[in-house]
């Protein structure tokens, strides 16, 4: 394949020790809240269900591919711990494996009454390959044995992260250890890796972060440009933690985050809003930002991933350019890190898998050197230290999304639930309720800490899953905010229930609210509340 970069046209090439000409760190964030059990469609279960079908599947057999030709730290791949717990979990791969023969069945009929063309047969392929895919691998093994692969070969860098994504700049300090701790453990529990690198849930940083991360045993996060000025042309150390941040390239990763004029917005794509109602499947292409939907073109997937391919070089060169400026800045080759939510590739992007193997294809060839934020890490890109304020990724790179009035509701029952949980965790032991019921392997008290109490444990499930920021994210962007009210009022009241039980001495009665909440809302089999 020849391409065009740097307006010269090239081969793809080069002589056998050529310096690159930049390093590049692909990082993808993988998120969504906890849905089992907590409605289906249109929001809920459904999520999970088109995002995996969509996006993670498909960017995982990319990844696969490559790995079969040798290509090793492709990029650093961010699995929220909630995630991997959901791609586990026996009721949500058997409801995803019920979704997925219905899309089957539904492409089968429209393909034999000969509706939407080209387009039926590519459905019917899609839903037969993922199905197989399903029975042949994930029913058994879930994530965990597709992914760990990956990691083992070097292939990816395993990002974690927190348990449930809480927004941790509003977390007390005692909450945030044990959100980090519970989500760190989770990836040693499947996987047998523990993450040195976190994708910061919404890459939220308060100062004095990077302290809690070294005692965790983390060496490097993630946080927007603005929040180290747009110096992202290396890594920083963070004060004296000895700890590691990277920022992402803006100019990078706007050409495809973008909305209006990234590449998702080509005429040719398909359009992930024109939904055909009487199909069930997006059959429009954009065509163009301003043409009403009943005017857009078919959809078709031979010019979708004709357009990939084109987008991918034009990528390219534009990554090419940028380390031209970053070479005139440094006098040296530099660092970009191009940050983007993997559902971008495959679910709100139809195409975005085919574009992201064409460009892992391309960079190599155009003298760039692919890595994961851990490689860098030992590399000359790391420079000087810097010091951080508040930030995110958020609208307005600060806190506000997750800390306004619209939300304060949410903010002041996340501080109380959290106050109520350490009061009766912090109990004397003398004045602990009185537990029963525990496994023989943990009543014996050889660790120091008693017994394993299931109650308490579905305590903090409870509060863990209230603090997740997707829910006052939601409300304040008017994204299905009545079903983020209705799952932080449903986690905070068990929560309640939960506690008063506790508080007046019925253990009976905990007990049994705590079996019937663990079979819906006990995503960590090892989250151990005297740890907390």
């Amino acid at each position: 394949m020849t391409f065009r970069y740097a307006g010269n046209e090239s081969t793809g090439t080069y002589p056998t020790g050529t310096e690159p000409i930049g390093t590049l760190c692909l990082v993808l964030h993988t998120h969504l809240p906890w849905v089992p059990h907590a409605g289906t469609w249109p929001v809920g279960e459904e999520w999970l269900h088109q995002a995996f079908a969509g996006s993670w599947r498909r960017v995982l057999v990319m990844l696969e591919s490559l790995a079969a030709e040798g290509r090793r730290d492709l990029l650093s791949l961010g699995v929220t711990p909630i995630v991997a717990a959901m791609m586990d979990d026996p009721y949500c791969l058997q409801e995803l494996h019920s979704w997925t023969a219905r899309w089957q069945l539904r492409a089968e009929e429209l393909n034999a009454a000969g509706r939407l063309g080209e387009l039926a047969a590519h459905e019917r392929s899609a839903a037969t390959s993922c199905l197989a895919d399903l029975e042949d691998r994930w029913l058994t093994g879930g994530l965990s044995s597709v992914l760990r692969p990956l990691v083992d070969a070097g292939v990816v860098e395993l990002l974690g992260g927190p348990a449930t994504h809480p927004f941790q700049p509003l977390l007390t300090d005692r909450f945030a250890s044990a959100q980090l701790a519970t989500g760190l453990a989770d990836p040693l529990v499947r996987l047998g890796v523990r993450p040195r690198g976190i994708w910061a849930p919404e890459c939220g940083y308060a100062p004095g972060l990077e302290y809690l991360y070294a005692q965790h045993g983390v060496t490097h996060f993630l946080v927007d440009g603005p929040a180290v000025a747009d110096r992202t042309s290396t890594a920083h150390r963070v004060g004296d933690a000895g700890v590691t941040v990277f920022a992402r390239d803006r100019p990078l990763s706007a050409l495809i985050w973008a909305a209006g004029t990234g590449y998702p917005a080509g005429g040719d794509y398909r359009d992930f809003h024109a939904f055909d109602h009487a199909s069930g499947f997006r059959a429009a292409s954009v065509t163009g930002l301003q043409v009403p939907g009943e005017a857009k073109k078919p959809y078709s997937p031979a010019r979708g991933t004709a357009a990939a391919a084109q987008d991918a070089v034009r990528f390219v060169d534009r990554v090419v350019q940028r380390f031209a400026d970053i070479q005139a800045e440094l006098g040296r080759p530099g660092l970009a890190v191009a940050a983007f939510d993997t559902e971008l590739f495959g679910h709100w992007w139809y195409e975005g898998p085919q574009f992201l193997e064409a460009v892992l294809r391309l960079l190599p060839l155009a003298g760039v050197r692919l890595s994961t934020l851990d490689r860098v890490r030992d590399t000359g890109l790391v420079a000087g230290q810097v010091e951080l304020g508040p930030s995110s990724w958020g609208s307005g790179q600060d806190w506000r999304v997750w800390d306004n009035d619209e939300v304060a509701d949410l903010v002041a029952e996340a501080a109380e639930v959290q106050k109520r949980l350490f009061s009766i965790l912090d109990l004397p032991s003398d004045q602990q309720p009185n537990r029963t019921g525990q496994s023989a392997s943990t009543t014996n008290g050889q660790d120091g800490l008693g017994g394993r109490d299931a109650v308490l444990d579905q305590l903090a499930h409870e509060a863990f899953l209230l603090t997740s920021s997707d829910w006052a994210f939601m409300v304040t962007r008017n994204s299905a905010a009545e079903y983020a009210r209705g799952r932080a009022r449903s986690h905070a009241g068990r929560f309640h229930e939960l506690a008063e039980l506790i508080e007046i001495g019925d253990r009976p009665g905990a007990e049994r609210l705590a079996e019937r909440l663990q079979r819906i809302d006990a995503p960590f089999g090892h989250l151990d509340a005297r740890l907390i």
